[in-house]
């Protein structure tokens, strides 16, 4: 099998703490036609000891940018990979993941994304929102567009695409900050189905400091959802289920984090 060469961008912005660990995900993937590159956006912390540690085997670039969106594009455009994806500095890519990528792309020539499981743990990596997580691969495996739609059951660390997707959709929309990736993936699926890998790729990081899960952004969260939603469908009913699949996550949210599942 010729492996199509796979590009991964990491934007980065003071996430010391987390960095090194997403890099080894990425390293220990030992995929031999692999380009990796970290925009970093100026780190006042330890990430630039650490990208320095690595300099050897990645390609990084720290300054200031304007905000994390427009890091994710000026990332892609300096790669060349047929394959291509992002990995936030506090998520990793699970062992096998990017053979797995491959395989499946090569099984599918002519398949734009691929998307695959992942896997929700807290900031010491125990795995924390099960029941929300099969919930979810329920709907990956069942989902389509309409049911996107409706809620974003695509979890963007195990998401991969063909760069002649990107040349066909675009690059993010660098006026997002919150929901890039739902925006995203609505864009693609509106040209392309994805192709499902059955599997675990990845790792999504809940810590104290995540931009998403902030209590304090949640409005403005919400509020931008809904209107990325307004550009691919006009169906008032899609909308309606939208809002009370929201209010029915948010809730289960809130139980999940009470019990600590």
């Amino acid at each position: 099998m010729q492996l199509p060469k796979i590009s991964i961008v990491t934007p980065s912005l003071n996430q010391g703490e987390f960095i090194e660990e997403t890099v080894l995900s990425v390293l220990s993937q030992n995929y031999p036609s692999l380009e990796y590159l970290v925009m970093d956006g100026g780190s006042s912390d330890d990430t630039l000891k650490v990208l320095e540690k690595y300099s050897d085997r990645i390609k990084w670039v720290s300054e200031a940018d304007k905000g994390q969106t427009k890091a994710i594009n000026k990332g892609l455009r300096l790669t060349d990979g047929a394959i291509v994806g992002y990995l936030n500095a506090d998520d990793t890519l699970l062992p096998g993941s990017l053979w797995k990528v491959a395989e499946a792309f090569t099984r599918h020539p002519d398949a734009m994304w691929a998307v695959g499981k992942c896997r929700i743990v807290d900031w010491q990596n125990n795995e924390i929102r099960k029941p929300i997580t099969s919930y979810k691969n329920l709907l990956l495996k069942w989902g389509g567009f309409p049911l996107l739609v409706v809620t974003n059951y695509i979890s963007q660390p195990s998401t991969f695409w063909r760069r002649d997707a990107l040349e066909t959709v675009g690059f993010l929309d660098e006026s997002l900050h919150y929901v890039m990736d739902y925006d995203y993936w609505l864009r693609l699926y509106s040209r392309y189905s994805p192709v499902f890998i059955p599997e675990y790729l990845a790792t999504f990081k809940i810590h104290p400091s995540s931009k998403t899960t902030s209590t304090g952004h949640r409005n403005v969260y919400i509020e931008e959802e809904r209107r990325v939603i307004r550009r691919y469908s006009n169906s008032r009913w899609l909308l309606f289920l939208h809002d009370v699949h929201r209010w029915f996550m948010t809730t289960a949210y809130s139980v999940v984090n009470r019990k600590g599942v």
